[in-house]
Protein backbone atom coordinates (compact mmCIF):
# COMPACT_ATOMS: atom_id res chain seq x y z
CA UNK A 1 0.00 0.00 0.00
CA UNK A 2 1.34 3.67 -0.81
CA UNK A 3 0.40 6.90 0.61
CA UNK A 4 0.76 9.90 -1.24
CA UNK A 5 -0.27 13.60 -1.03
CA UNK A 6 -1.08 14.19 -4.51
CA UNK A 7 -1.96 17.09 -6.36
CA UNK A 8 -5.05 18.23 -8.32
CA UNK A 9 -4.77 18.63 -11.52
CA UNK A 10 -8.28 19.42 -12.45
CA UNK A 11 -11.73 18.23 -11.17
CA UNK A 12 -14.68 18.83 -14.05
CA UNK A 13 -18.11 18.11 -13.97
CA UNK A 14 -18.97 15.27 -16.54
CA UNK A 15 -22.31 14.61 -16.03
CA UNK A 16 -25.51 15.48 -13.67
CA UNK A 17 -23.83 15.52 -10.09
CA UNK A 18 -20.69 13.52 -11.33
CA UNK A 19 -17.01 14.73 -11.59
CA UNK A 20 -13.55 13.78 -13.08
CA UNK A 21 -10.67 14.19 -10.87
CA UNK A 22 -7.70 13.83 -12.14
CA UNK A 23 -4.08 13.96 -9.44
CA UNK A 24 -0.22 14.40 -9.97
CA UNK A 25 0.22 10.83 -7.98
CA UNK A 26 3.12 8.88 -9.82
CA UNK A 27 3.39 6.20 -6.72
CA UNK A 28 -0.05 5.08 -7.12
CA UNK A 29 -0.03 5.84 -11.08
CA UNK A 30 2.70 3.25 -10.83
CA UNK A 31 1.56 1.06 -8.50
CA UNK A 32 0.72 -1.55 -10.87
CA UNK A 33 -3.28 -1.93 -9.66
CA UNK A 34 -5.82 -4.13 -11.25
CA UNK A 35 -8.97 -2.81 -12.76
CA UNK A 36 -12.00 -2.52 -9.62
CA UNK A 37 -9.00 -1.40 -6.88
CA UNK A 38 -9.63 1.50 -4.82
CA UNK A 39 -7.98 4.31 -3.05
CA UNK A 40 -9.04 6.14 0.00
CA UNK A 41 -9.04 10.06 -0.16
CA UNK A 42 -8.72 11.63 2.82
CA UNK A 43 -11.93 13.99 2.27
CA UNK A 44 -11.09 16.55 4.92
CA UNK A 45 -8.48 19.61 4.95
CA UNK A 46 -5.23 19.65 7.39
CA UNK A 47 -6.55 19.66 11.17
CA UNK A 48 -9.88 18.17 9.97
CA UNK A 49 -11.35 14.34 10.89
CA UNK A 50 -8.42 12.37 10.17
CA UNK A 51 -10.71 9.17 10.18
CA UNK A 52 -12.98 10.85 7.62
CA UNK A 53 -12.16 9.21 4.69
CA UNK A 54 -13.60 7.78 1.18
CA UNK A 55 -12.72 4.98 -1.05
CA UNK A 56 -13.40 5.34 -4.96
CA UNK A 57 -12.32 3.07 -7.97
CA UNK A 58 -9.14 3.41 -10.00
CA UNK A 59 -10.90 5.31 -13.08
CA UNK A 60 -8.22 5.45 -15.21
CA UNK A 61 -4.29 5.44 -14.45
CA UNK A 62 -1.93 7.18 -16.88
CA UNK A 63 2.01 7.76 -16.69
CA UNK A 64 2.15 9.58 -13.43
CA UNK A 65 -1.30 10.60 -12.44
CA UNK A 66 -4.43 8.76 -11.91
CA UNK A 67 -8.27 9.64 -12.52
CA UNK A 68 -11.57 9.37 -10.03
CA UNK A 69 -14.80 9.11 -10.95
CA UNK A 70 -17.27 10.55 -8.30
CA UNK A 71 -20.80 11.21 -7.63
CA UNK A 72 -21.63 14.25 -4.98
CA UNK A 73 -23.65 11.98 -2.62
CA UNK A 74 -22.71 13.53 1.25
CA UNK A 75 -19.85 15.21 2.59
CA UNK A 76 -17.43 13.93 1.63
CA UNK A 77 -17.95 13.87 -2.25
CA UNK A 78 -18.83 17.33 -1.54
CA UNK A 79 -15.50 18.49 -0.06
CA UNK A 80 -13.81 16.51 -3.45
CA UNK A 81 -15.77 18.69 -5.61
CA UNK A 82 -14.51 21.87 -4.26
CA UNK A 83 -10.93 20.87 -4.67
CA UNK A 84 -9.07 22.86 -7.35
CA UNK A 85 -6.07 22.50 -9.29
CA UNK A 86 -2.91 22.80 -7.54
CA UNK A 87 -4.65 21.31 -4.09
CA UNK A 88 -3.14 18.66 -1.89
CA UNK A 89 -5.15 15.69 -0.89
CA UNK A 90 -4.09 12.94 0.82
CA UNK A 91 -4.55 8.95 -0.73
CA UNK A 92 -3.78 5.72 -0.32
CA UNK A 93 -4.05 2.26 -2.04
CA UNK A 94 -4.21 0.24 -4.07
CA UNK A 95 -6.98 -1.43 -1.85
CA UNK A 96 -8.78 -4.48 -2.53
CA UNK A 97 -9.34 -6.89 -4.68
CA UNK A 98 -9.73 -5.99 -8.59
CA UNK A 99 -11.64 -8.10 -11.68
CA UNK A 100 -10.29 -10.97 -12.92
CA UNK A 101 -9.67 -10.98 -16.77
CA UNK A 102 -10.26 -14.68 -18.36
CA UNK A 103 -7.37 -15.77 -20.59
CA UNK A 104 -7.35 -15.99 -24.45
CA UNK A 105 -10.06 -13.54 -26.32
CA UNK A 106 -13.32 -13.50 -25.08
CA UNK A 107 -16.34 -11.20 -25.34
CA UNK A 108 -16.95 -9.58 -22.36
CA UNK A 109 -20.08 -7.41 -21.02
CA UNK A 110 -19.64 -4.76 -18.51
CA UNK A 111 -22.88 -3.24 -16.97
CA UNK A 112 -22.94 -0.40 -15.08
CA UNK A 113 -25.31 1.22 -13.21
CA UNK A 114 -24.70 5.27 -12.17
CA UNK A 115 -21.32 5.82 -10.68
CA UNK A 116 -20.56 2.03 -10.79
CA UNK A 117 -19.20 3.29 -14.46
CA UNK A 118 -15.66 4.54 -12.73
CA UNK A 119 -14.01 1.42 -12.72
CA UNK A 120 -15.27 -0.02 -15.95
CA UNK A 121 -13.37 2.29 -18.29
CA UNK A 122 -10.35 1.11 -17.17
CA UNK A 123 -11.44 -2.53 -17.03
CA UNK A 124 -12.26 -2.12 -20.67
CA UNK A 125 -9.09 -1.05 -21.49
CA UNK A 126 -7.19 -3.30 -20.33
CA UNK A 127 -9.66 -5.60 -22.18
CA UNK A 128 -8.76 -4.03 -25.10
CA UNK A 129 -5.54 -4.63 -24.87
CA UNK A 130 -5.52 -7.74 -23.93
CA UNK A 131 -7.54 -9.00 -26.87
CA UNK A 132 -11.25 -9.07 -25.44
CA UNK A 133 -14.55 -7.64 -27.34
CA UNK A 134 -16.00 -5.18 -25.00
CA UNK A 135 -19.80 -4.43 -24.63
CA UNK A 136 -20.99 -1.37 -22.30
CA UNK A 137 -24.42 -1.27 -20.62
CA UNK A 138 -24.57 1.98 -18.74
CA UNK A 139 -27.97 2.94 -16.96
CA UNK A 140 -29.05 6.05 -15.62
CA UNK A 141 -32.55 7.48 -14.88
CA UNK A 142 -32.27 9.93 -17.08
CA UNK A 143 -29.89 11.21 -20.35
CA UNK A 144 -28.70 13.96 -18.05
CA UNK A 145 -26.70 11.47 -15.67
CA UNK A 146 -24.98 9.45 -18.13
CA UNK A 147 -21.31 9.66 -18.83
CA UNK A 148 -21.06 11.02 -22.34
CA UNK A 149 -19.58 8.09 -24.94
CA UNK A 150 -16.68 10.01 -25.44
CA UNK A 151 -15.25 8.62 -22.31
CA UNK A 152 -15.07 5.36 -23.77
CA UNK A 153 -12.42 3.49 -25.39
CA UNK A 154 -13.84 3.76 -29.25
CA UNK A 155 -13.74 0.16 -29.73
CA UNK A 156 -16.36 -0.37 -27.17
CA UNK A 157 -20.14 -1.25 -28.47
CA UNK A 158 -21.71 1.50 -25.81
CA UNK A 159 -25.32 0.31 -25.24
CA UNK A 160 -27.29 3.13 -22.84
CA UNK A 161 -30.34 2.46 -21.17
CA UNK A 162 -32.14 5.01 -19.19
CA UNK A 163 -35.40 4.76 -17.07
CA UNK A 164 -37.20 7.50 -18.65
CA UNK A 165 -36.70 6.73 -22.31
CA UNK A 166 -34.75 10.00 -22.88
CA UNK A 167 -31.56 8.51 -24.50
CA UNK A 168 -31.20 4.91 -25.76
CA UNK A 169 -33.02 2.09 -24.37
CA UNK A 170 -35.57 2.78 -22.14
CA UNK A 171 -36.38 1.11 -18.54
CA UNK A 172 -33.67 -0.40 -16.11
CA UNK A 173 -29.98 -1.80 -17.55
CA UNK A 174 -31.26 -5.69 -16.26
CA UNK A 175 -34.52 -5.54 -18.20
CA UNK A 176 -32.33 -5.71 -21.60
CA UNK A 177 -29.62 -8.22 -20.40
CA UNK A 178 -30.96 -10.92 -22.24
CA UNK A 179 -29.49 -10.21 -25.57
CA UNK A 180 -26.24 -9.48 -24.45
CA UNK A 181 -25.81 -11.49 -22.24
CA UNK A 182 -26.16 -14.51 -24.95
CA UNK A 183 -23.62 -12.83 -26.60
CA UNK A 184 -20.82 -12.41 -23.84
CA UNK A 185 -18.67 -15.12 -22.40
CA UNK A 186 -18.04 -13.31 -18.81
CA UNK A 187 -19.89 -10.66 -17.41
CA UNK A 188 -18.72 -7.42 -14.92
CA UNK A 189 -21.11 -5.19 -13.01
CA UNK A 190 -21.02 -1.98 -10.57
CA UNK A 191 -23.45 -0.28 -9.56
CA UNK A 192 -26.18 -0.21 -6.20
CA UNK A 193 -27.69 -3.37 -4.88
CA UNK A 194 -30.98 -3.41 -6.33
CA UNK A 195 -29.18 -3.22 -9.50
CA UNK A 196 -27.38 -6.40 -8.40
CA UNK A 197 -30.80 -8.50 -7.12
CA UNK A 198 -32.40 -7.53 -10.25
CA UNK A 199 -29.44 -8.59 -12.50
CA UNK A 200 -29.26 -11.95 -10.16
CA UNK A 201 -32.90 -12.69 -10.28
CA UNK A 202 -33.10 -12.49 -14.54
CA UNK A 203 -30.41 -14.16 -14.75
CA UNK A 204 -31.49 -17.14 -12.85
CA UNK A 205 -34.85 -16.88 -15.11
CA UNK A 206 -32.50 -17.27 -17.97
CA UNK A 207 -30.93 -20.67 -16.94
CA UNK A 208 -27.41 -18.84 -15.74
CA UNK A 209 -25.56 -19.46 -17.94
CA UNK A 210 -22.34 -17.99 -16.55
CA UNK A 211 -21.06 -16.31 -13.09
CA UNK A 212 -20.79 -12.72 -13.06
CA UNK A 213 -17.67 -10.58 -11.33
CA UNK A 214 -19.44 -8.09 -9.49
CA UNK A 215 -18.01 -4.43 -7.61
CA UNK A 216 -19.96 -3.97 -4.72
CA UNK A 217 -20.32 -0.08 -3.47
CA UNK A 218 -20.30 -0.22 0.23
CA UNK A 219 -18.99 2.78 2.36
CA UNK A 220 -15.44 1.40 3.63
CA UNK A 221 -14.58 3.82 5.92
CA UNK A 222 -11.01 2.55 6.68
CA UNK A 223 -10.60 0.55 3.74
CA UNK A 224 -8.08 -2.57 5.21
CA UNK A 225 -10.28 -4.62 7.37
CA UNK A 226 -10.62 -3.04 10.46
CA UNK A 227 -13.32 -0.99 11.44
CA UNK A 228 -16.02 -4.20 10.26
CA UNK A 229 -18.05 -0.38 9.03
CA UNK A 230 -18.09 -3.07 5.52
CA UNK A 231 -19.53 -6.46 6.24
CA UNK A 232 -21.51 -8.26 3.62
CA UNK A 233 -23.40 -10.88 4.65
CA UNK A 234 -22.40 -14.07 1.82
CA UNK A 235 -23.34 -17.39 1.27
CA UNK A 236 -19.84 -18.67 2.76
CA UNK A 237 -20.36 -15.84 6.09
CA UNK A 238 -19.49 -12.69 6.67
CA UNK A 239 -17.34 -10.97 4.75
CA UNK A 240 -15.57 -7.76 4.34
CA UNK A 241 -15.97 -5.31 1.15
CA UNK A 242 -12.49 -3.49 1.81
CA UNK A 243 -10.58 -6.69 2.34
CA UNK A 244 -12.26 -9.42 0.78
CA UNK A 245 -13.70 -7.64 -2.20
CA UNK A 246 -14.85 -4.94 -3.64
CA UNK A 247 -14.91 -8.11 -6.20
CA UNK A 248 -17.39 -10.76 -5.52
CA UNK A 249 -19.49 -13.56 -6.91
CA UNK A 250 -22.86 -12.08 -8.00
CA UNK A 251 -24.66 -15.72 -7.05
CA UNK A 252 -22.81 -15.57 -3.41
CA UNK A 253 -24.14 -11.86 -2.19
CA UNK A 254 -27.66 -11.94 -4.14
Amino acid sequence: MIRELATVLSNEQCYEGGYVAWFDAPSLAAAGHTPGQFVMVRCSDEGGDPEFSRAFSYHRAEEGRIALLYAVAGRGTAWLAGRRRGDAVSLYGPLGNGFRLPDGSGNLLLVAGGVGVAPMIDLAEVALAEGHQVTAMMGARTASQLLPASYWPSEVEYVVVTEDGSQGLKGRVTEHLDEYVAWSSKLYACGPNPMFASMAEALRDNGRRQTPEILMEENMPCGWGLCYGCAVFTRHGVRLCCKDGPRFNLFDVF
